[in-house]
């Protein structure tokens, strides 16, 4: 952000409207997504889940955590983020909960979160078309994907997995 942009400071000397806990969420979720190797830098799968595991980061920390130093440390945080990012439902409203918890607290006008339910927004209405893995929970181990029996779902329903995928290939 160039340097004008203050929040209400009249300068810019103090209170830069950077969004540094989310650039960093963002970057830690883009560098263990490309490290996993699971879909391609770029496409619309690799971005649902960078994304998903940005907010997972993000919102994973209490509003109140100090610096982005301190939020960037994953070796503690990353067996969290695997129980967070285990179950869809769950993690969905968590998310929810989350960003309404810290907009009660008074977040209205954090560029963190105002970042975070941007990316909330665009995941829960993008729609993407992938194949079907509601019933391969139930059919068992070595089983193969029908990759022609599509679905059109959010766009967090096909970020979650990669996400957890990622950090378990961490």
């Amino acid at each position: 952000m160039p340097p004008e942009r203050t929040n209400g400071t009249g300068g810019t000397g103090g209170g830069l409207a950077v969004p540094m806990a989310w650039l960093c969420a963002d970057c830690q979720a883009d560098e263990l997504l490309r490290a996993a190797g699971l879909a391609p830098p770029g496409s619309l799968e690799f971005r649902a889940g960078r994304q998903t595991l940005a907010l997972t980061v993000h919102l994973s920390l209490p509003p109140d955590a100090p610096g982005p130093g301190a939020r960037g440390r994953t070796a503690g945080r990353a067996e969290e983020w695997l129980r967070r990012t285990a179950h869809a439902r769950a993690w969905a409203a968590w998310v929810e909960e989350r960003i309404a918890g810290r907009l009660a607290a008074g977040g209205e006008d954090d560029p963190d979160l105002d970042l975070a339910r941007g990316t909330w927004r665009t995941l829960t209405g993008t729609w993407l078309r992938a194949a079907d893995l509601e019933g391969l929970a139930t059919t068992g181990p070595g089983c193969r994907v029908d990759e022609s029996v599509q679905v059109w779902l959010p766009a967090w329903e096909l970020g979650l997995p990669l996400a957890h995928l990622a950090l378990r290939l961490r």
